[in-house]
């Protein structure tokens, strides 16, 4: 069995993570919250390296991920286990189980990604910072291979590993669940510094970001929420950076109606006054949201309909035809 990167040796044959900010102490023979990180023998071993629960070529617009290469597809792969535990999981399944898995090699999921043309390797579906070990040496050959590393993530990682594996990821899909730090606690079994803290180191790497928010009632729908989030982002992050806010319905432990489109529609409103880049997920039937239009000129950059995108009036390196202006967008 591989061991573990980030954790030291405590007294009485007891181990303690390093890779999260939760730093589980692990008894002999017992796992971390996470699921995915075990103690044997003494030693921290990743049980889930090497080990995949789902893959699949997706668009690069299901990560959400819009101004990202654009258009193309990606290969998407997944483990299990979650640093987490929100009660509205749309994956518990295998972020909070142990479902069947086969067995893959870093070399394997490159060849794969070659087999299929991807541009990219999407690190998703389960929380991929717990599967530390196997995407760090995954991304590496990617790398290597001039294939691009993608993370669609909860961001909930101490600062030391999360500084080594991003000089081989070229974009991030980040969930901000909610600017409340109650909501973390109460809902996910988290907490919410870190989050914003790695949002911030991510933008400073030179990795391409985008943030989502799943907005559910009487949790995180409130105008000061939304405003909230929209002031952080512009002040921390910057105002181009893509937002995605997604519509909530029932699922794994909680109970809240689905979002009203109303509610998305007043966010999307309150998030575009200060945004240039807002989107709305999950909601059907609606054209509102989905196409990107040149912040400066109004132009129409990209059309989207479900999962399928034309491009119309972008160059190579991201700018409007138009008008000239950078929109943000990484095309190659």
């Amino acid at each position: 069995m591989k061991e573990a990167l980030f954790w030291r040796p405590l007294k009485d044959s007891a181990v303690q993570c390093l890779l999260c900010p939760k730093v589980c102490r692990i008894e002999e023979g017992e796992r971390g919250d996470c699921g995915a990180r075990a103690n044997q023998n003494a030693y921290l071993v990743p049980l889930s390296y090497g080990r995949i629960t789902s893959a699949a070529v997706d668009p690069i617009e299901k990560k959400p991920l819009y101004h990202f290469h654009p258009a193309q597809e990606i290969l998407s792969i997944g483990s299990f286990g979650c640093s987490f535990h929100c009660l509205f999981c749309q994956n518990y399944g295998i972020s909070q189980g142990q479902p069947p898995t086969q067995t893959a090699t870093p070399a394997d999921i490159v060849n794969l990604a070659k087999r299929y043309r991807s541009f990219g390797i999407a690190y998703t579906y389960n929380e991929p910072l717990m599967w530390f070990e196997f995407v760090f040496e995954t991304a590496k050959a990617a790398c290597d291979a001039g294939i691009k590393n993608v993370l669609v993530t909860n961001g909930f990682i101490n600062r030391k590993p999360l500084r080594q594996l991003l000089p081989f990821i070229h974009a991030a899909n980040v969930d901000i669940k909610s600017i409340n730090d109650d909501f973390y606690r109460r809902l996910c079994d988290g907490r919410l510094a870190p989050v914003l803290r790695n949002c911030v180191l991510m933008r400073q790497a030179g990795v391409h970001l985008e943030v989502t928010n799943l907005v559910i009632p009487g949790e995180n729908d409130r105008d000061s929420d939304f405003c909230a989030l929209r002031d952080w982002i512009v002040s921390e992050l910057g105002e181009d950076v893509p937002v995605h806010l997604s519509a909530y319905f029932p699922h794994y432990r909680f109970n809240a109606p689905p979002t009203p489109y109303e509610t998305l529609k007043r966010a999307y409103d309150i998030m575009r006054e200060k945004l240039r880049f807002v989107y709305l997920g999950n909601v059907w039937g609606q054209t509102e949201g989905h196409d990107t239009h040149c912040y400066r000129c109004g132009a129409l950059l990209v059309s989207r309909r479900g999962y399928a995108t034309s491009i119309h009036g972008l160059t190579d390196d991201g700018r409007c035809r138009n008008c000239g202006a950078f929109n943000n967008f990484v095309m190659k």
